[in-house]
C-alpha cells in the first residue's frame, strides 16, 4: 500500500532510531534534558530568535505561539482555510479565549488590502482589538502553496506600523525554504513568533517547536505545563528531530518532484504545485478515495469534492510512479 494521506505518516529510519537510542536525557520539566535544550537552542538560532520550546504537536505549538501575542478577548486575523482556523478543533477559542476573523486569498495567499480593511485598532470598550495576523507557509489546504517572502516582508512592515504582531504557522516551512531557497533567518525576521514541525516532511516520529523571544518562550513553558504538555526524559524524541534537521531537509526536493508527477497524472499543471501537497477537485471525492485504496493507493478526502495527496519520506520515486499510474487510470486520463 502506498500511503499518500499525509506526511505525518513517516516512520523513523533505522539511523534515526539509533540516534534516539543514544540520546542523553534528563527531566525536561526541570529543564534538565540536554538533548531538548540543544534542539531548542539550535532551532531558535536557525530563525534568528532568542529561544524555542519543544512541544509534542504542531497544534500545541500554534496554540502557545498565538496566545503569546494575542490576549483573551482579542482577535487574530488569518486566511479562511488556515490550519489554526480550520483544523485545530477551535483550540484557540476554547483554551486561549481568542477570536478570529478571516480573509479568503487565492491559494492561501496573503491579501494585505483585506487585512488592512479588517484591522480593528483599540477603540476602547466597544470593539474587539486586532492583536495579530497569522499566516501559514506552506499552506496546507491550498495545496502546499508557498507564501513569497516579499509578501511576508510587506505584511511585517504594515504590522509594525500598526503595532500588530505576526504569527507564522510554519509546520511545513522547511518545504518553503527548500522550494524557494529563502534562508530560514529571513522567515524569522518577518515574524514575532512562529511554529515549525519535525514530524511531517522531516520524518521525526513526534515534535514541533514554538520559536520567539525569551519572554514569550518563558510564558509558553508555563502554559505548556498547564495544558499537560510538560514532558520528562523527552530527549529520545528531540534526538529524532535533530537527526531530521541533519539529514532530511534538503531531500524534501525529492518529495516536491514526486508531487509534481502525481499532479500531472491528475491533470494539474505541475508548475502550480509548489511543494509536496497536491489538492485536486473531484465531484466523487469519497468514491475516488475508496477506489484508489482498493488499487493500493491511500489518499484523503478533505472535503466533499476535494482530494489531497501528500508525498513524503516513505514514498519513493517508483512508489510515486506507480501511484500516478493508478490515479491517472481512475481519473479516466
Amino acid at each position: 500500500m502506498i500511503d499518500l494521506r499525509s506526511d505525518t505518516l513517516t516512520r523513523p529510519t533505522d539511523a534515526m532510531r539509533e540516534a534516539m537510542a543514544r540520546a542523553e536525557v534528563g527531566d525536561d520539566v526541570y529543564g534538565e534534558d540536554p538533548t531538548v535544550a540543544a534542539l531548542e537552542e539550535r532551532v531558535a538560532g536557525m530563525f534568528g530568535h532568542e529561544a524555542a520550546l519543544f512541544t509534542p504537536t504542531g497544534s500545541m505549538a500554534n496554540v502557545l505561539a498565538v496566545a503569546s501575542v494575542v490576549s483573551p478577548g482579542e482577535e487574530v486575523l488569518c486566511d479562511s482555510s488556515a490550519h489554526i482556523a480550520r483544523a485545530e478543533l477551535g483550540a484557540h477559542g476554547a483554551i486561549s479565549g481568542i477570536t478570529m476573523r478571516t480573509w479568503t486569498g487565492e491559494r492561501g495567499q496573503l491579501d494585505l488590502a483585506a487585512i488592512e480593511a479588517m484591522y480593528a485598532p483599540d477603540m476602547g470598550p466597544f470593539f474587539v482589538r486586532t492583536a495579530a495576523v497569522s499566516v501559514e507557509n506552506t499552506h496546507n489546504f491550498a495545496g502546499g502553496a508557498v507564501l513569497p517572502i516579499e509578501d511576508l516582508r510587506a505584511l511585517r512592515s504594515w504590522a509594525e506600523a500598526n503595532e500588530t504582531k505576526v504569527h507564522l504557522d510554519g509546520a511545513r516551512l522547511w518545504n518553503a525554504h527548500v522550494a524557494t531557497g529563502t534562508p530560514l533567518a529571513d522567515y524569522g525576521r518577518v515574524t514575532d513568533v512562529l511554529a515549525v514541525c519535525l514530524s511531517k516532511g522531516l520524518g521525526a516520529p513526534i515534535g514541533s517547536l514554538m520559536v520567539g523571544s525569551a519572554d514569550a518562550i518563558a510564558e509558553a513553558r508555563v502554559r505548556r505545563k498547564r495544558m499537560g504538555g510538560g514532558m520528562r526524559q523527552v530527549g529520545v524524541l528531540a534526538a529524532a528531530g535533530a537527526y531530521a534537521l541533519d539529514h532530511h531537509v534538503e531531500r524534501l526536493a525529492d518529495d516536491h518532484a514526486n508531487a509534481r508527477l502525481l499532479g500531472e497524472a491528475l491533470g494539474l499543471d505541475p508548475e502550480d504545485i509548489d511543494t509536496n501537497i497536491v489538492v485536486v477537485e473531484r465531484p466523487d471525492a469519497a468514491s475516488f478515495v475508496e477506489r484508489a485504496a482498493a488499487d493500493g493507493v491511500r489518499i484523503a478526502a478533505v472535503g466533499p469534492r476535494t482530494v489531497r495527496l501528500v508525498t513524503h519520506l516513505d514514498v519513493s520515486r517508483p512508489d510515486a510512479e506507480r501511484a500516478a499510474a493508478v490515479l491517472s487510470r481512475l481519473a479516466g486520463r
